[in-house]
């Protein structure tokens, strides 16, 4: 490794920022916010179904609908699955 490079290396990390610790409670209020958000895009995806059914919303739109909904379930199964893995990994540590 020459010393360029070395130099580099030193000055990015010395530029990237310091993770600083969560305040108490800032996880709650993330997990809280991100259900929220899950509800809501959810709640959208059956109001653009409904008014499909009804005749009042274009296809396109229910179909953007639809893949949102999609997308924020997938979301949270991925998220569900991380956190299982975790308190089995958690449990599985010898005491």
């Amino acid at each position: 490794m020459d010393a360029t490079s070395t130099i580099a290396a030193r000055t990015y990390s010395a530029a990237r920022p310091a993770t600083a610790p969560a305040t108490d409670g800032a996880g709650r209020e993330g997990l809280a916010s991100l259900a929220g958000d899950f509800a809501e895009t959810l709640q959208r995806g059956e109001n653009a179904a409904e008014a499909a059914m009804a005749g009042d919303a274009d296809p396109q739109a229910l179909v953007q609908a639809l893949a949102e909904s999609e997308l924020a379930v997938e979301t949270a199964v991925t998220i569900r699955d991380k956190m299982v893995e975790a308190y089995q990994e958690i449990l599985r540590m010898p005491v």
